[in-house]
Formats: structure tokens, C-alpha cells, sequence
């Protein structure tokens, strides 16, 4: 069945969160949850006939091809130096690919034909990003965007199948961020602004200028799904004049909303299925405690309800589809099952199965994560989930605490290996989606602006408290764990509540707001004003950004840190950070620091990532 909400009680929640089995499951190795996936990124060619993926080789993803009622695959590409990062059909004879980062700063990208022949390199400069805007071919050619001549702004180009160059099709005026392509291959449609306010732009023909279709500040959304049919029309994701993210179609000729498709009174819309047949929505979810699907046809629906039955008691997600609508490839997972890929046929309604996300894992062994409601001390609601290790008495665990690394995502239900991990080591792994977390609507969201060290650290704190008060957790074995913000977030923690956590880890956590401001890359600096807005502005808020960078209350942390740092993270000024565990290592405060200088924000070598988990296991069994 697909995640229908359920509603628990504050007192019956705590009879139901526990793993069933009386003794504890053996402790399995930091690879059985994060070495790398074997293979991922499924993509079905638009006649349906073939499927591109990635697959670990020599170290590095490289490029795969199979037929979709062939299990044989053929290795396209080689490298041993880079991995290649996305994969698209571009047709059905040509791929396109993006690669990972290279050493000139540059996301690269290339085509190669199905049979591995004719690889063709787009050459573009350093410090560039290529991104692939679309697909559809016209003409021979496809979209991309590329930030070649302003590293600020993405220009819009056609990209030759035949021989890899690229020619422009839309300059960028100088204030766009997003370009829309419709089912012609025009580009009509494009979002742009001066970082705080966003206008939606529209013309309707390819040589007319682009006009102002609605305008809104950052603390609004309207964000464009697809095309209707007429071409005139679009469905967007709004949140104008209401709280919640809802489905609308919206009249690209006058800017009016003219039908509300759904709307949520307690949750934003987080995903859209669209069908590029019918040119319109055809599906939408939202989460409270667990995944919701509201089918907008019938046929989408049966075709759910279809997959359900062959795969019981688990969440679909659909990854990609032929042009047809007549093959799917689907993603199965639950919380404690990484899931498996799938291609489903319509025509006979089989269910072909891929690959397990990750074959190690045993659901048998693995712990339930539960929705938790809470209230915070202002009187707020708030969500999160709770996983609970498998013992046979679940009171008084040591616990994790682990902030999710947004701060502006949020936490959802399902498989997570850092969960997992954790659980399965004997902690209560608690997961808070405090305010400024998406999916509550936008009052929730902007609850968060300038409230970074404040209000946001207060609900995780709450979290904890209200966890200490039920007795699930024991108050002398509490640590907190978190990657970016959530990194971020467990300093803050130990320095506003230094009685309340044994230890704290940071894994590419921020130490230094300034500096995080000053570390976007370029192509998000038409946004600074409105980071400037949600975190602090660097000239005017110079007090609370410094009271809120844990660099500067190096005085305030006692508690023993374990710190995982790439030397190549933009957001985190390692020569800042070596200095910051110098100095509190010069006030005797324990700190384990693991520093790889050629990483950037997550570890993308796989020994690297294996010995961080491996000695943040390490740390956590030492204190608690």
C-alpha cells in the first residue's frame, strides 16, 4: 500500500516504536551501509527499447547500456581518474553525460553513441557547470545551459548530437536563474529576479521578448511543473496567497491562477508526476509522517495499485519513463529496506526487477522508524521520526541525535543508512524537522530565517528533552551527529547546552557563517541577497553572525568532538578549521580530527567515506 498517514498518540507512540526480538542483532561492518551503490541512476531510452545506468568499475561510476528484456550490460565508458556524475538519452542512439568535478573546477559533460563509438567531449572553460535543460530532440540537437561566459548566469545553447558543439539559443539578460523548455524545444518560459524578489517570465513565440508574467518575494514560491496542452497554460507548484505549496494552472497570458488541482491543508505537495502524453499532471505526494500519493487519473492509479500487489507493503517512486508511457522504471523501499529497481510493463503489467540498492542489507535485521509530534517551549508543532534499536527493552537508550544537513530540507520517512547504522550499534536515532524545515508550508519555512543558532537549535534541544521526559533515552548517553548544517547544528548544540550532550560529531559541519556566505559558488550569487535574508547579512548583522559561528565561542565547547573535513569544501574555509581544533585542543578539550585535502563537501572516495563511519563508530562507543 502506498504511505497512507497514521495518527499516534503522544503515549501510545512509545509502545509502538520498538524493533520486535529480545536480544540485540550483531553489529554489522560500516560497508554493509555505505559503500558505494553497485549500480544507480537508471535512464530508459524514449522507444523504450534500452536502459543506461552507472556502475562502479576501477574505482569510479562509469557508464553502462543494456537492452530493457536483456539482463547483459556493456560498459560504455573507462575512467579511472573521475566519475561520471548523470547520464540521459538524448535520442536513442546518443547519451549524455555529465562528469563529477574535475581539477579545473568544472562540471564537464560529453555525448557517446549506444554502442560506446564517437565520444564527443563539449569543451567548456574552467570554473563552468554544464547543466542539461533538455533532453527532446529537434532539429538534431538538445538543450543544455552553460555559465561559459558569466559564471553567474546560465546561457541556454543547442548542443549538436553529431558533433558535440554548441551554438546559443537564449542569452541571459543578466537576471535569470531557471530557463523552461516546452515539448517544441522552445525555451518560453524562464525565472529570474534580484535575489529577494523572483519574477516568472513568458513569451509565446521564440523571437518575441520575455515579459513579466508574477512577480513575489523570497518567502514565496511559484514554481513551474509542465506545459498544458494549449501551450498557453502551465501547472506550477504556488504557494501565493496561501500557506501550503498546492497544484495550480496557471494562464501564462494574464498570470491568473486558473484552477486549484490540489491543495493540502496541513502539508506542501513535495513531488509531481506528470505525463509528456497527455501534458498535465497525473500524480502528486506530500508527507506529515509518511509518504502520501493522490492520483490525478484513473489510469495512473490502476498502475500503482498494479505494482503494490507485486511488491507488498512498500513505496513505489517512479524514476524515468519511455515516450510511449508503456515501460516505467520504479523504485520499492521502506524504512528498513534500501528497496530495489524495477521496469514495469504496462502492456502485460510485468514487473522486471533491475538491482537492490544495496544487497547487503537484511530488512529482517533492520530497526522501524516511527513519526514522533511534538511541541516546542513557544507552543510550535513539531515532526520528526524516531528509530529505536532492536533490544528488548527500549528505555533509557544511549541516544544520537541527528540534525538533517538542509537547512532548509527536511527529514522524511524511509530507508536511511545513517539511521540504520546508528540503530544498529544500540542507539535511538532522533530526527527533528525543526522550523525552517520545507514541506509545512511557508510559514514553517520562513520560521527559520536568521534563526540558525536560536530557534532551530532550540527545537532540536526540545526534541531531546521531550525524549528525556517520556524515559526512552538515558540523559547521561546523549550525542548528536550531522553533516553540513546538521554538522553545524551539533556545535551549536554543545555550546548552548553543554550539560546535555557527551559528545558531539561534525562532518563537513559549518564553523564560520562569513565565511559560508562568502563560499557559494558563483552561479548561486544571484541568490546572496536572499541568503543574506535567511542567514544573516555580513554587513549588518555582524554581531549575530559572529555570536552564531561556532569559530567564535571556541571558549563555550567542552564536550569531545569528533570533526570530518574535506580541504576542498567551498563552504568551509579548512585553514579556518585547522585552527579552530587547534585552539581547542590548546583548552584540553578532546577533539578527534580527520582531515582528507582533496575532498570537497561529501567524501567521494569510498575508503575515505568507510574510515570517517569507522571512526565516528569508534567515538561514539567511547562516550556513550
Amino acid at each position: 500500500m502506498i504511505g497512507w498517514i497514521k495518527k499516534y498518540s503522544y503515549i501510545s507512540v512509545l509502545f509502538l516504536f520498538a524493533c520486535t526480538g529480545e536480544q540485540k542483532n550483531k553489529v554489522l561492518p560500516v560497508e554493509a551501509f555505505f559503500a558505494n551503490t553497485h549500480q544507480f541512476n537508471y535512464r530508459i531510452s524514449p522507444n523504450g527499447e534500452m536502459l543506461c545506468f552507472l556502475r562502479l568499475a576501477d574505482g569510479k561510476q562509469n557508464l553502462f547500456v543494456r537492452a530493457t528484456t536483456d539482463s547483459v550490460a556493456q560498459q560504455l565508458t573507462f575512467l579511472t581518474d573521475i566519475s561520471v556524475r548523470s547520464c540521459a538519452w538524448a535520442g536513442n542512439k546518443t547519451l549524455l553525460c555529465i562528469k563529477e568535478k574535475d581539477s579545473l573546477n568544472r562540471f564537464s559533460a560529453f555525448l557517446i553513441d549506444v554502442d560506446g563509438s564517437n565520444l564527443r567531449e563539449l569543451k567548456t572553460k574552467a570554473n563552468t557547470k554544464v547543466n542539461v535543460l533538455d533532453t527532446r530532440v529537434h532539429d538534431n540537437t538538445v538543450l543544455i545551459t552553460v555559465n561559459e561566459e558569466n559564471e553567474s548566469l546560465f546561457d541556454v545553447y543547442r548542443l549538436n548530437l553529431s558533433t558535440g558543439e554548441k551554438s546559443i539559443y537564449v542569452k541571459n539578460p543578466g537576471n535569470i536563474f531557471t530557463w523552461y523548455a516546452n515539448s517544441a524545444g522552445e525555451v518560453n518560459l524562464a525565472l529570474g529576479g534580484d535575489g529577494v524578489n523572483e519574477t516568472l517570465y513568458y513569451r509565446e513565440r521564440k523571437k518575441t521578448d520575455f515579459k513579466p508574467l508574477a512577480t513575489n518575494n523570497y518567502q514565496n514560491t511559484l514554481e513551474p511543473v509542465c506545459f498544458s496542452d494549449d501551450g498557453h497554460c502551465i501547472y506550477a507548484l504556488s504557494n501565493l496567497k496561501r500557506d501550503k505549496l498546492a497544484l495550480v494552472k496557471l494562464d501564462c497570458r494574464t498570470g491568473e491562477e486558473k484552477q486549484l488541482l490540489y491543495e493540502n491543508p496541513e502539508a506542501d505537495i513535495l513531488e509531481v508526476m506528470t505525463s509528456e502524453k497527455d501534458k498535465k499532471p497525473v500524480a502528486l505526494s506530500y508527507e506529515i509522517e509518511k509518504r502520501t500519493v493522490k492520483f490525478l487519473n484513473a489510469q495512473t492509479g490502476d498502475m500503482f495499485r498494479e505494482i503494490n500487489e507485486q511488491l507488498p507493503g512498500r513505496e513505489i517512486q517512479i524514476i524515468d519513463k519511455d515516450s510511449a508511457e508503456q515501460r516505467f522504471i520504479v523504485r520499492s523501499f521502506t524504512d528498513k529496506n534500501p528497496g530495489a529497481f524495477f521496469v514495469y510493463h504496462v502492456a502485460d503489467k510485468k514487473l522486471d526487477r533491475l538491482s537492490a540498492v544495496n544487497p547487503r542489507i537484511d530488512p529482517a535485521k533492520m530497526c522501524e522508524m516511527q513519526a514522533i509530534t511534538f511541541e516546542s517551549r513557544d507552543g510550535l508543532q513539531l515532526h520528526g521520526y524516531l528509530t529505536l534499536p532492536n533490544v528488548s527493552n527500549n528505555k533509557k537508550l544511549p541516544c544520537v541525535v541527528l540534525p538533517h544537513p538542509g537547512p532548509s530540507l527536511r527529514n522524511v520517512w524511509g530507508y536511511s543508512p545513517e539511521v540504520q547504522f546508528l540503530a544498529n550499534r544500540g542507539y535511538a536515532v532522533l530526527q527533528v524537522n525543526f522550523r525552517g524545515s520545507s514541506g509545512y508550508g511557508k510559514a514553517f519555512l520562513n520560521a527559520g530565517s536568521k534563526e540558525w543558532s536560536n530557534k532551530m537549535q532550540h527545537d532540536i534541544y526540545d526534541g531531546v528533552q521531550w525524549l528525556v521526559q517520556k524515559g526512552v533515552v538515558d540523559p547521561d548517553r546523549i550525542g548528536i551527529f550531522g553533516y553540513g548544517f546538521g554538522g553545524y547544528s551539533a556545535l551549536c548544540q554543545v555550546i548552548q547546552y553543554p550539560r546535555t550532550y557527551k559528545c558531539a560529531a561534525s562532518y563537513s559541519g559549518y564553523i564560520n557563517l562569513f565565511s559560508y556566505i562568502k563560499g557559494f559558488p558563483a552561479y548561486v550569487r544571484p541568490y546572496k541577497q536572499m541568503l543574506t535574508e535567511i542567514v544573516g547579512n555580513p554587513e549588518k548583522d555582524i554581531e549575530y553572525l559572529k555570536s552564531a559561528s561556532p569559530v567564535f565561542q571556541v571558549d563555550k565547547i567542552k564536550t569531545p568532538l569528533f570533526i570530518a573535513q574535506g580541504g576542498k569544501d567551498s563552504r568551509v574555509n579548512v585553514t579556518e578549521t585547522n585552527q579552530f581544533v587547534k585552539e581547542l585542543q590548546r583548552k584540553n578539550v578532546p577533539v578527534e580530527y580527520m582531515l582528507f585535502e582533496n575532498e570537497t563537501q561529501l567524501f567521494k572516495d569510498n575508503e575515505h567515506k568507510l574510515e570517517m563511519y569507522r571512526r565516528l563508530s569508534a567515538f561514539l562507543e567511547k562516550y556513550l
